[in-house]
């Protein structure tokens, strides 16, 4: 019975130091959770002043800019363009490559035989039309105009011998008719003399005008020949001068060289002031294009730099292997660097351009999805390379090209090319100022 009750007070007893230790704020369990306040709003307060510094000011001057070295633009191929209204139709997109203007080159050959003793024009050289292009000393060009100056003096003799003969003719013609003191035998006789003299002169007339076509063949002008028949001298040699105006583009000559007509080309001229584009276009889509449909012609080797064109011909005939026809597509060169054989893609077109409606249009690449939203990058007014992010409401792409609704006017400037640099930087920019 003793040993209850003292088991009953220990327990009293113990129970009593419990509640008075936790009265007097020795409570360990409630320290830790304060403590886990404090550092949460220490965090909450280095966030905030984070905020307070970082790109994600809200109220900052500039948010949404990003800012290039030139070295990046250019590399990076980043281009402007001002934003117009055009029709908006469907087009067809055709491998293609740039072609010098067949109709505006020459092949320039020798049309004597003969050595080069000149080389008045180099590769690369301008000429215009009648200019000097390289020398050629020809023994078939002497000859011809030796045989030229033979025969005008046999016409020179062939005339002398008509007026003898005439004469003889008509005092044998009188004698007979007066007293027939001659035969009439003997004055035919004079009569058919006189009349071979006269035609020896045409035959010999005849021959020199053949000697002098001859001449013409080889190049030799009217003055030329002219000035032969007056000085009689003899010059071997022979200029062979632009037929057109243009640019040497080709030159498959050298000095001291052989050179005769069967060479098909000594030098080749190109007016370079204009190019064709040749665009292979699949026979499903040849009806919905035709002469005088507006073209873009893209090239890589330029960085996808652009020239506008128009169709000038639609092949009459569809390959049988690819299934495809030819379009020729002509392109004014306003950029030197534009060069016959690089490869392109031309963006045609449709017929349906005449009946569109022109809408504010911007291209497909220009336009970047930036948190969600369609999004342009314009130039910055007053700092350089520095662009700015604007929000657009674009429509459907019709053709490479997209209808802008709302962000842009007609006449503003955007990047229409290397948008997606500056969307990567913008990115990059946001993600540290979150760190």
């Amino acid at each position: 019975m003793n040993t209850r009750k003292l088991l009953l007070v220990a327990v009293i007893a113990s129970l009593f130091l419990r509640v008075a230790y936790a009265e007097d704020g020795h409570d360990h369990a409630e320290k830790p959770a304060a403590g886990a306040q404090a550092v949460d709003d220490h965090a909450a307060d280095a966030h905030d002043e984070h905020d307070d510094h970082g790109h994600g000011a809200t109220g900052g001057e500039h948010v949404d800019e990003v800012k290039l070295t030139p070295a990046a633009i250019r590399d990076n191929g980043i281009r402007v363009a001002t934003a117009t209204t055009q029709p908006l139709v469907t087009s067809l997109v055709a491998p293609a490559r740039v072609s010098f203007n067949l109709d505006a080159m020459a092949h320039v050959g020798s049309v004597v035989k003969g050595r080069v003793v000149e080389l008045k024009a180099r590769v690369g050289d301008s000429v215009k039309r009648g200019d000097e292009l390289l020398v050629v000393e020809s023994p078939e060009l002497g000859q011809a105009q030796s045989e030229y100056l033979r025969r005008r003096q046999a016409v020179v003799v062939a005339e002398l011998n008509v007026e003898p003969t005439k004469q003889a003719y008509e005092r044998a013609k009188g004698l007979f008719e007066e007293s027939q003191g001659i035969s009439l035998g003997e004055v035919q006789k004079r009569e058919a003399e006189y009349r071979a003299a006269t035609a020896n002169v045409l035959t010999a007339k005849a021959e020199m005008s053949a000697a002098e076509n001859t001449l013409h063949l080889l190049g030799i002008t009217q003055a030329d020949v002219a000035k032969l028949a007056e000085t009689s001298e003899i010059n071997p040699r022979f200029s062979i001068r632009a037929p057109i105006s243009g640019q040497v583009v080709e030159r498959e000559v050298t000095l001291g060289e052989l050179v005769s007509p069967e060479k098909e080309k000594l030098l080749v001229l190109a007016d370079v002031s204009n190019y064709w584009v040749l665009a292979d276009v699949p026979e499903a889509r040849l009806s919905e294009v035709g002469v005088g449909s507006r073209a873009r012609i893209e090239v890589t080797a330029l960085r996808n730099d652009s020239f506008e064109g128009t169709v000038s011909l639609v092949s009459s005939t569809v390959d049988a292997q690819t299934r495809s026809a030819r379009l020729r597509i002509e392109v004014s060169n306003g950029h030197t660097s534009l060069k016959p054989g690089m490869f392109a893609r031309a963006t045609v077109w449709t017929n349906a351009v005449d009946g569109a409606e022109p809408v504010l249009a911007i291209p497909d690449e220009s336009v970047q999805t930036v948190e969600g939203a369609s999004s342009v990058f314009v130039p910055v007014p007053g700092e350089e390379n520095t662009f700015k992010r604007v929000v657009v409401k674009v429509g459907k792409s019709v053709g490479g090209m997209l209808p802008v609704y709302e962000g842009l006017k007609p006449g503003d400037e955007l990047v229409v090319s290397g948008s997606f640099i500056l969307k990567a930087e913008l990115g990059k920019s946001e993600a540290s100022h979150e760190h």
